[in-house]
């Protein structure tokens, strides 16, 4: 439950596989898997997503991975090998997403959230793993692939790539500024845009970022800034429902807000208040204890 709370603090592509599906119904499955993973590299996917022997899989490609993130990363980070698998679970409407990870080590489970809203993905738990450590941007595309299969939505191509385009850039101010201030700072953003539309020109759009980062108090270099006036002008010119991202920042709250108010969260908060409790004992204890030796 620490993952899931720790992913709701905070919250592609490929095109349409022949794959005739109904609606997916809630409960329903989708794994994707990198079609490089050895089959015992497989077999620990498939346990690490729990994934049912009835799940629908599919398969990513690095090509594909190289299609969609190639012009945003170096090929080098990409790699040869596509590797990292993910699973979508259907949930109710109005469930909102969930976001868990293993083995990633460079795009967090709050991220991957951020991303997937602006990419349309709804009402989901979501899963993320490797056989081995890996950064984790390509992770991405199989869960859109997987999301288009599951669901029998087409995200549009320009929606796919604004997504990506916003992992990457998350991802580097991640690398400079924390990785929860950089999800942060693109959730309250998107969270502004939502409610109150993109705004209409790029000094309208800079005093909205430069705001939101100064409340969040994180300074932002020139070079960011216009890296961002650029994502969230992508943003405007794609067909982003604006209205499903504010609802699913929204649940993403809502569930924070139960989760405090639960008798697991409130153990929690507890379990974190007594260690640093624990930890100032133990620092005075040791200055006490020597002056008493002294």
């Amino acid at each position: 439950m620490k993952k899931v709370f720790a992913a709701m603090i905070a919250a592609c592509m490929i095109a349409v596989p022949q794959i005739g599906l109904a609606d997916a119904a809630v409960g329903d499955v989708i794994v994707t898997l990198g079609e490089n993973l050895t089959p015992q590299q497989k077999q620990t996917v498939l346990q690490d997503l729990n994934a049912p022997e009835n799940a629908q899989t599919v398969t990513v490609s690095n090509k594909e991975e190289h299609k969609y993130l190639g012009q945003y990363i170096p090929k080098s980070q990409i790699g040869t090998k596509a590797l990292s698998s993910s699973s979508i679970t259907i949930e109710k409407a109005g469930s909102g997403l969930e976001v868990k990870t293993k083995n990633i080590n460079v795009i967090t489970d709050e991220m991957y959230l951020n991303a997937l809203m602006t990419a349309g993905v709804k009402d989901a738990t979501v899963q993320v793993t490797a056989p081995i450590e890996v950064s984790g941007t390509a992770a991405l595309t199989g869960l859109i692939k997987a999301y288009e299969v599951s669901s029998n939505e087409v995200i549009p191509e320009d929606v796919k790539q604004v997504a990506n385009e916003e992992l990457v850039t998350t991802s580097e101010l991640g690398q400079k500024h924390g990785q929860e201030n950089a999800s942060a700072l693109m959730a309250k953003v998107k969270e502004e845009v939502a409610k109150n539309g993109v705004p209409a020109n790029d000094e309208e759009l800079r005093t909205m970022i430069e705001n939101a980062a100064k409340e969040l108090g994180i300074t932002l270099s020139d070079e960011e800034i216009n890296s961002l006036i650029s994502l969230f002008n992508k943003m405007k010119d794609a067909n982003i429902d604006w209205n499903q991202v504010s609802q699913q920042l929204d649940q993403a709250k809502e569930k924070i807000t139960k989760f405090l108010d639960s008798e697991e969260g409130k153990n929690f908060i507890d379990q974190v208040i007594q260690f640093f409790a624990a930890l100032w004992n133990a620092i005075v204890s040791i200055f006490t204890g020597g002056q008493q030796n002294a």
